[in-house]
């Protein structure tokens, strides 16, 4: 079934709204970027803008928009400039290694690539590997970037554009291409117990429901300024810094990256309201030394997710800064908002919170059968906010999806007053500052090594980063590494929060009868 989002006579999804919030308030501060301000006008002007000088590269409907972006207004303009022109959006954390970014572009087909510049020579090498991709559109961030791109080697210079040239090619007044609800507008890549990034597809429907549905839920308005520190291309900072303050004509305030002096900087220069974070940002902020309460009185709701907040940090931070933090719950399938703690009732530390709108939430035993309150089972998420499958994987959609009901995989339990609660994360996910890691994708690196025979990985509690990643390796027999060296290994290989902080060697793993290693048993060796 197909939900049509309709005002009037004409269907809403997250470019009409900032089109029409351009109209009505053409002088309202859209984002806030290093000391500038950016209207409504403004930005829909650079949206149309470099919607324009897509088509002119051929790009259209239908075709996939790789983004390589970090916290900058090239990626606020490049994801609405490719949902107006009927393309899908495909984010990618710039920090990846050249393998797993790689992957993502191969398997998302993605016909053009848009990147820091930066990562210019990456580009360099890629611009011949990938048959999908026909351009390279540079974001300059440094007056060397124009003399760079000009000393590429001829057949690489013929793929690359910069977007300061692009934008300014464009033309404004483009009238966002007709998309149906249905349609995919992102693909967002998340890993998957095979080792191997999943393209959860979602569609303007599902976008704009999750970042409507949040901003009421959460009561944003138009006066709210919003501070968008967590990575803009991770779901979480996507719905609830990037696309719920603008469905509601709110300001963003972009931060490059996290670092406390910044954040408090942001908040106290342009007197934010929201704070969104996740459990180590409220850990960095709440011990940094010069931290005071006055440096948050502006804000009237701190939110966290993208793993559980401990409850005594949740306790100090709000005592410390005078703020009441709200938590929640989602995923990547979900668009990602399921849950959150209510602003008009009762918040219980510890809990994901209850339903947000439109949204239900339900907790089951394996034959899907709902469960009574305390009793726990697994959550399962049913509304306009759900995928509508993986990209070019069937099987696993249907396995993820079914009778419209999204399985999480995540073990939960509800109270009776309908707050629900994380009991278990998925199956031996670990979650690093926030971000998801599979033991699968560190342990195909550690198998790869020449000299390992087997490999296990393991999450453990860390203070800074809620967790951390702990590798047990056992070589082959006669030879020797030093843990240095491993690790060099797999900075070369991972990206850094998926590096093991620390590898433990070992004769043998512990397995089952199967021959199944049993994670448990090496927890167990970690506290011995």
């Amino acid at each position: 079934m197909v939900i049509h989002f309709i005002k009037g006579d004409e269907i809403m999804n997250l470019v009409t709204c900032v089109q029409e919030t351009a109209k009505s308030k053409p002088t309202k501060t859209a984002y806030h970027f290093q000391g500038k301000d950016t209207t409504y006008a403004e930005f829909d002007q650079s949206v149309s803008m470099f919607a324009t000088a897509l088509q002119d590269l051929g790009i259209g409907k239908g075709d996939h928009v790789a983004f390589l972006l970090g916290n900058t207004p090239h990626f606020l303009i490049s994801l609405y400039a490719t949902m107006r022109i009927g393309a899908t959006a495909i984010p990618v954390n710039p920090i990846y290694t050249p393998d797993e970014i790689s992957y993502i572009i191969q398997n998302s087909d993605a016909k053009a690539v848009i990147a820091l510049d930066m990562l210019l020579p990456l580009v360099e090498k890629a611009a011949g590997a990938f048959p999908t991709v026909e351009h390279y559109i540079i974001c300059e961030t440094t007056p060397e970037t124009p003399a760079k791109i000009a000393a590429l080697p001829e057949a690489v210079h013929a793929k690359i554009r910069p977007f300061s040239q692009l934008i300014a090619s464009g033309k404004p007044g483009l009238e966002p291409v007709a998309v149906d609800d249905n349609e995919t507008a992102i693909i967002l890549y998340t890993s998957g117990t095979t080792g191997r990034p999943k393209g959860a597809m979602l569609t303007h429907g599902n976008i704009y429901s999750n970042a409507r549905d949040v901003a009421d839920y959460l009561s944003f308005s138009e006066d709210d300024r919003v501070v968008a520190t967590l990575p803009v291309f991770h779901v979480f900072a996507l719905t609830v810094v990037v696309n719920a303050p603008l469905v509601k004509g709110a300001t963003i305030l972009l931060v490059p990256r996290f670092s406390p002096t910044d954040v408090f900087n942001v908040v106290k220069e342009n007197k934010a309201t929201i704070f969104a974070g996740v459990p180590t940002m409220y850990n960095f902020l709440y011990q940094f030394p010069d931290g005071k309460a006055e440096d948050f009185d502006s804000v009237r709701i701190a939110i966290s997710g993208g793993s559980s907040l401990p409850v005594s940090l949740l306790h100090d931070f709000e005592e410390k800064f005078d703020v009441r933090i709200s938590e929640g719950y989602g995923l990547s399938e979900a668009s990602p908002v399921t849950c959150f703690n209510p602003l008009d009732r009762d918040r219980i530390p510890g809990s994901i919170g209850t339903n947000i709108i439109n949204v239900e939430n339900k907790v089951v035993d394996e034959l899907g059968n709902e469960v009574g309150p305390g009793e726990v089972g697994e959550l399962i998420v049913r509304g306009p906010n759900v995928m509508k499958g993986y990209y070019k994987m069937p099987e696993e959609t249907e396995a993820t999806i079914r009778d419209g009901w999204l399985y999480t995989g995540d073990m939960a339990r509800r109270d009776e007053n309908g707050y629900f609660y994380i009991v278990d994360r998925k199956k031996d996910l670990v979650i690093v500052g926030g971000y998801n890691v599979y033991p699968r994708e560190v342990e195909e690196v550690l198998f790869a090594h020449r000299d390992i025979v087997e490999a296990a990985v393991i999450g453990l509690p860390d203070p800074d980063f809620g967790e951390s990643i702990l590798a047990f390796v056992v070589l082959k027999d006669g030879l020797s590494q030093d843990e240095a060296q491993l690790l060099d290994y797999c900075n070369k290989r991972l990206a850094k929060y998926k590096v093991p902080k620390r590898i433990e060697f070992l004769d043998e793993l512990p397995k089952n009868t199967t021959g199944k290693i049993l994670r448990r048993s090496l927890k167990d060796v970690v506290t011995q």
